[in-house]
């Protein structure tokens, strides 16, 4: 009987989302789509330029949160949304933005009956809006939030590293199979899987990884 059960649960499978399913940080894509539209905020960029100097030596991710603040002002949560969703639409409809054989992977895994979450760093509306216009159905999503702020939206959660392994936590999920990455960020969520795959990683990363986690990874060549 318990063995049955076993074989009737599930494998669970994670799928990075930036540089496995899409080529390249789809965010910085929306934010750089934000500031092409709007001169007046590379202007903000410029009038703040000394303040970005002085930090950007203590702490980068500082100034990378202040610039995306800058380009999501003026925006509510339905209004970032819909853009969102607009974006999406417009990256997936240009050729070369998404991966072919990660997308055919992630649907073997369907089709096998596996559970497949996709744990990203990219935030929620954007991953949510790329995978509609892909037609990827039945997955589940543990990304970056925002919230809504006085002046626009903010960031809420940032879902790198090891918040990927505890948000997965706060879902039920503390055990997969298989991790599909391209970022030594993702080492967490790796260093968990029964089997960690690397996409499209040169043989410096692999190396770096294998040795951090004290076995040999999966090597995958998507194009």
């Amino acid at each position: 009987m318990e063995q049955e059960m076993q074989a009737a649960t599930p494998r669970v499978v994670l799928f990075d989302f930036d540089g496995v399913l899409i080529r390249g940080d789809t965010f910085a894509m929306f934010m750089r789509d934000r500031y092409a539209r709007a001169r007046w905020r590379k202007g903000l960029v410029l009038l703040l330029s000394p303040w970005f100097l002085l930090v950007l030596p203590f702490s980068w991710r500082r100034v990378l949160r202040s610039i995306a603040h800058l380009g999501l002002l003026g925006l509510d949560e339905a209004r970032y949304r819909d853009q969102a969703q607009a974006f999406a639409v417009t990256l997936v409809r240009q050729p070369g933005h998404f991966c072919r054989e990660g997308l055919g992977a992630l649907r073997r895994h369907q089709a096998a009956g596996d559970r497949i979450v996709i744990v990203t760093g990219c935030e929620e509306s954007l991953v949510r809006g790329v995978l509609v216009e892909l037609g990827v159905e039945n997955v589940e999503i543990l990304a970056s939030r925002l919230r809504e702020g006085r002046f626009g939206m903010r960031s809420n959660w940032h879902n790198v590293g090891r918040r990927k392994v505890e948000l997965l936590a706060q879902h039920g999920i503390e055990a997969w199979q298989i991790a599909y990455s391209d970022s030594s960020q993702d080492l967490p969520m790796l260093a968990l899987a029964a089997e960690p795959v690397l996409v499209n990683a040169t043989p410096k990363l692999c190396k770096r990884i294998e040795k951090a986690l004290g076995r040999s990874v999966t090597r995958a060549e998507w194009r």
